[in-house]
């Protein structure tokens, strides 16, 4: 056994957390790593997710609804044409982006956003379209998270295409609406999958249980904000928790991951949540964070820029800030480390180039910024 695991067992055990629960975060510092960090576009408006694009320009989604394309020279377009309305408020707006896995030749964009619905409700969409020069076009709704609900915060959301060719989508639990994240007729607090045109997968958990939204895949989450695809092929997500306890799961078919009933944080007035942190057919997440990271954001590591790192889990933070880095070891965290933490900035996307530099984007209502982060 590496002396990681040991380190940071001890760290929980002078904490005072029961080392039969999840394995909780011992807060390190950030650290001047091997990092140096390039500026290749700034006066972002709230950007939100990012994407790479073959040819090395970057696809950036700005909250407000515009999507955005940034040149290798770090040039950022006028906002695209053809983009869907959304309601941009709070924590809605136009979120995520990614690339259909056949980009090359289909040339489609994937979005997920804050929908609009009537007498001010909205929920979680998703939509593809063809990206063009100056718009995107043939744009199709190809999911809605069921029901749309008032308020203007907890959409999730993060895409991410399994190997397979089918789509995860992350969702919140519109902060209000707590008691549906366990009702399975409706798609609050849920990862869902489907196929890349919108359709069920008819080995999806859920599918022939009555009464159950079939593109279900897991539930019990609280707002997914960061999802990763590993290689060997499993979701992973860092969900925000409430005052304390965000969570890093990797979450199965069908099962519960507890929100609202467990959670190891309180509610922001310091009451009590649900039942307590652990509950039998509920699962425990990997890791949780008290205080949070406020997790926005993820990406395992492939590349030759930074070799050491092959496989680790890179996660943004919003608060307090900075990218961190979770070495994972027979599917638990061994150890954790946090960089960048001296520039006070909100990170919330994180992506991998095809050159093996990180590419982050950081969160600012008028100053966001596109970073490329490469060895020092």
């Amino acid at each position: 056994m590496s002396r990681a695991p040991t380190i940071l067992l001890a760290l929980l055990a002078s904490t005072g957390v029961c080392l039969a629960d999840a394995p909780r975060s011992p807060t390190p510092k950030s650290v001047d790593g091997p990092l140096k960090v390039n500026e290749i576009a700034t006066g972002l408006k709230s950007p939100w997710g990012l994407a790479l694009l073959p040819d090395g320009r970057m696809l950036v989604t700005e909250r407000g609804g515009q999507l955005r394309i940034v040149a290798k020279d770090g040039k950022v377009s006028a906002p695209l044409g053809g983009v869907p309305a959304v309601a941009a408020k709070g924590q809605g707006g136009l979120l995520d982006v990614t690339l259909s896995p056949s980009f090359a030749t289909d040339n489609l964009i994937y979005l997920s956003y804050s929908e609009p619905g009537e007498d001010g409700t909205a929920g979680t969409s998703v939509a593809r379209a063809r990206l063009g020069d100056t718009a995107i076009d043939s744009l199709q709704v190809i999911w809605r998270q069921t029901p749309k609900t008032s308020g203007p915060n907890h959409f999730g959301s993060r895409i991410v295409f399994r190997n397979d060719g089918t789509l995860f989508i992350t969702t919140g639990d519109r902060f209000t609406e707590r008691p549906k994240v366990q009702d399975l007729s409706t798609t609050i607090g849920k990862v869902v999958r489907i196929n890349a045109d919108g359709s069920i997968p008819a080995d999806n958990p859920f599918v022939n249980r009555g009464g159950a939204r079939p593109e279900i895949w897991s539930y019990g989450h609280r707002n997914s904000q960061a999802a990763a695809l590993r290689s060997d092929g499993t979701l992973w997500t860092v969900e925000h928790g409430a005052k304390g306890g965000d969570e890093l799961n990797h979450p199965e078919a069908g099962k519960n991951y507890g929100w609202p009933v467990i959670t190891y944080g309180v509610d922001y007035s310091g009451v009590k949540i649900g039942e307590g942190t652990e509950k039998a057919g509920m699962e425990q997440p990997v890791y949780y964070w008290d205080p949070v990271i406020a997790p926005s954001g993820a990406a395992f590591y492939s590349g030759k820029a930074f070799p050491q790192w092959e496989g680790q889990l890179f996660v943004g933070s919003m608060n307090p800030g900075g990218l961190v880095r979770l070495e994972l070891v027979d599917g638990k965290v061994a150890s954790e480390t946090r960089y960048l933490g001296e520039r006070n900035e909100r990170i919330r996307d994180v992506q991998v180039g095809a050159d093996g530099y990180f590419y982050l984007i950081t969160d600012n209502p008028t100053a966001g910024k596109l970073l490329q982060v490469v060895p020092k």
